[in-house]
């Protein structure tokens, strides 16, 4: 039996190799980042260290950075309160927190009025597409971008930034607000001092140490031209499934999108049916966001960009990293065009 392929990297990445070694090495500092003896200095060192590296990844260089939980929390730090605006196609993370009455256009792109009052996805989740943003954006979430699209947090213009490890070969459970200097924000978790005072409880010092670790490597390979070569692998995937399937949409083909990511519609077949059909197949695949995953429904950003009911209900999302090969995703390729030749016999 042929190996399982993993194919969902949007949804969360496998842990780097300099992530894991970083987090063993932070495993052994014993002391509080909060604590003032030499123990409790060491790990403040260590955290700190971190925290620069995190910056420099980021092109974040000047800006506060605050250690959360996710990207979630980071949106909730953000954009509680702040009254907000957005498009429909933001992750709910986002979402919740502003009045989703933006325009969005058939290509995926919102129509922002005022960019002070507006949260965007640089690039969104389910779709890939890339957002065009605007100057003096309140919150953007860079959360798919970061370590696939080369940008700098200081010359994109936003007041405040949302990230997470997980996305690009770090720990789950860690992420972080990037702020420009002097924004202030009202702290969600209180009863501590950390964070500058923005978000108290004892930092996550192994999961801290491995995002830095995470990030520089997601960084590297960046500048080394890995992505590109993503890119051709989901070209090549691109194009052996719309010979097999005329009738299959390819989300924000032919614009601007995430290197790795494939959203293909099948009128009329399911996703969640393919999904289960590509995992019997050995294939993990997604829906959609996987903060939604099992949420038999349409997909929201599909719908506001112009799809019908049935169309949206029929999306699949394939996420490949560079460690996905041609030979797999050609045999991912063979394994949905037999489902979808029996499917449409069915039918």
């Amino acid at each position: 039996m042929a190996p399982r392929v993993y194919l969902d990297w949007n949804a969360t990445t496998p842990l780097r190799p300099e992530a894991r070694a970083a987090m063993i090495a932070a495993m052994d500092v014993v002391g509080n980042p909060s604590s003032v003896h030499a123990e409790g200095r060491a790990a403040k060192s260590l955290m700190e260290k971190a925290r620069g590296q995190l910056a420099a990844a980021l092109g974040a260089d000047g800006a506060d950075i605050v250690f959360t939980s996710g990207a979630t929390e980071g949106a909730a730090l953000a954009a509680a309160g702040q009254g907000l605006h957005c498009g429909d196609i933001e992750h709910e993370a986002v979402s919740v927190w502003c009045a989703p009455d933006l325009r969005v256009d058939a290509a995926g792109q919102v129509a922002v009025a005022d960019p002070a009052c507006t949260a965007l996805q640089y690039a969104n989740s389910e779709t890939g597409i890339v957002q065009a943003l605007p100057e003096g954006l309140a919150l953007c979430d860079l959360t798919q971008g970061f370590g696939k699209l080369p940008f700098a947090f200081n010359w994109l213009g936003c007041r405040m930034g949302i990230v997470s490890a997980h996305k690009l070969g770090g720990p789950k459970g860690i992420g972080a607000l990037i702020l420009q200097r002097g924004i202030d924000l009202q702290a969600q978790l209180r009863g501590g001092g950390q964070e500058m005072g923005r978000r108290a409880g004892t930092e996550n010092l192994i999961g801290i140490a491995g995002f830095a670790a995470a990030a520089e490597a997601a960084a590297r390979d960046l500048a080394d031209g890995v992505w590109e070569r993503v890119a051709e692998i989901r070209n090549i995937l691109e194009s052996a499934l719309s010979a097999a399937a005329n009738e299959t949409i390819s989300v924000g083909k032919g614009g601007a999108r995430l290197p790795n990511t494939l959203c293909l519609v099948t009128p009329g077949w399911k996703g969640e049916t393919q999904v289960m059909q590509m995992d019997l197949a050995g294939f993990a695949v997604s829906a959609g966001s996987a903060c939604s995953s099992g949420k038999v429904r349409a997909s929201r950003v599909l719908r506001a960009m112009g799809f019908d009911e049935i169309a949206a209900a029929s999306a699949l999302r394939v996420s490949i990293g560079p460690d996905t090969t041609e030979d797999q995703v050609l045999r991912f390729a063979d394994a949905w065009t037999a489902q979808y030749r029996k499917t449409r016999a069915r039918a």
